[in-house]
């Protein structure tokens, strides 16, 4: 008989816990262990090997430190693997970390030190490609350009669809075959596996700053990044080596916000689409940025490689900069702060903050303002907004 293959519902409350029954407990087990007992020199040293150049805990080796690998950390990533259609994923310390990782990996296998970058892009992604620190050669282009970007040396094409901060979606599937045989790396943040799964589309690693929507709750900082076992291998080594690793509370906390992030994902994307909407007839707002509509999505993306448009969203306001200021310092139910994706919304500007560091040329607008629609009540939310719009209006 065939093993029934669960929804994504399911498999986000239950992925990673499938040896619960076996241990007798409910709830995952927090193991806050730093290192951990050898069961003799040669198995230990065994173990220590395996895991220092990438691989798993040697069996009947133990996990010899938590440099190398945590039980806790290990649950989560085995979770969203399954959510993402991958074999394995990896994670790290924060967004930039596993970003920073993903292409020291890519330098390592493919033997090239050239980035093609598809432009926008998150702001301290391409502060990073663009710093020197990782002595690489970048080339920004948009997605069209890809074909005719990469080269014998190029090691890593990158992607985030939807794009920060704009919204931007991206043709995964046409950006994979224009790269060929360089490895394609997409940034899931904003749309989720609730909504996008790259890997089905052809990326070789699927990104995500797990500090937003997958932990959902902003009290917490990490990144992952699902791939395949080959990779993973690759990735886990650079974890090792430069110590750019989980902590186990995190690893926590992050296994637990998939459970809810199905319900969480949905009901922010109906309460973005209702502020939308209502954004895109306020005489205060002279462009709004959103999947969700026509403009939005030119390539009728949102139902071949998207489950929906997410519950990101921007604007474009009338007054420019200066009303940009009064937006944000007038809202009272939304949070003036950087990140995205928790269960309380927030907005802020991001030329002025989470894309200060993106030269100027490339550097989103001054009227621009982005939104991350949560869990509140939209009709508060748009009422927020109106007396903050009104304000910046009068």
């Amino acid at each position: 008989m065939t093993e029934r293959v669960l929804s994504l519902d399911s498999l986000a409350v239950h992925a990673g816990r499938e040896d619960f029954a076996e241990l007798g407990v409910h709830a995952p087990p927090l193991d806050l262990s730093s290192t951990s007992p050898l069961p003799d020199i040669e198995a230990g040293g065994l173990s220590y090997e395996s895991m220092a150049t990438g691989g798993h805990p040697a069996e009947g080796g133990g996990f010899v430190y938590a440099r190398l690998w945590n039980p806790t950390v290990a649950r989560f990533e085995a979770a969203l693997a399954r959510l993402e259609h991958t074999t394995e994923a990896v994670a790290y310390s924060s967004g930039m970390a596993a970003m920073t990782a993903a292409v020291l990996a890519a330098k390592q296998r493919t033997g090239g030190r050239h980035v093609v970058a598809v432009r926008p892009l998150y702001g301290g992604t391409d502060h990073l490609l663009g710093s020197g620190l990782l002595d690489v050669e970048v080339t920004y282009c948009t997605a069209g350009e890809v074909a005719g970007t990469v080269r014998d040396d190029t090691c890593l094409v990158v992607v985030e669809t939807p794009a920060n901060p704009t919204l931007d979606l991206v043709d995964i599937r046409a950006v994979a075959d224009a790269a060929g045989d360089r490895p394609l790396l997409v940034d899931n943040t904003f749309a989720t596996p609730v909504l996008q799964n790259p890997a089905d589309h052809g990326a070789a690693l699927v990104l995500h700053s797990a500090t937003k929507y997958l932990g959902g709750h902003g009290d917490v900082i990490a990144g992952v990044i699902a791939t395949d076992a080959e990779w993973a291998a690759a990735l886990r080594r650079v974890r090792a080596v430069t110590g750019g690793l989980l902590h186990p509370l995190a690893g926590y906390l992050l296994h637990r916000g998939l459970t809810t992030l199905p319900v969480r994902v949905r009901t922010q994307q109906a309460s973005a689409e209702k502020l939308a909407g209502w954004l895109a007839t306020h005489p205060a707002v002279r462009e709004v940025f959103f999947p969700g509509t026509p403009q939005g999505d030119p390539a009728g993306l949102i139902g071949r490689q998207m489950r929906g448009p997410g519950a990101m969203l921007a604007v474009r306001l009338h007054g420019g900069y200066e009303q940009a200021l009064r937006m944000t310092g007038g809202v009272r139910l939304f949070t003036h702060a950087v990140s995205l994706g928790g269960v309380d919304s927030l907005i802020q500007h991001p030329a002025a903050l989470t894309h200060r560091p993106v030269p100027a040329d490339a550097r989103p607008d001054a009227d621009i303002v982005r939104l991350s629609v949560g869990l509140e009540d939209p009709d508060d939310l748009c009422a927020d907004l109106e007396a903050a719009l009104t304000g910046a209006t009068g």
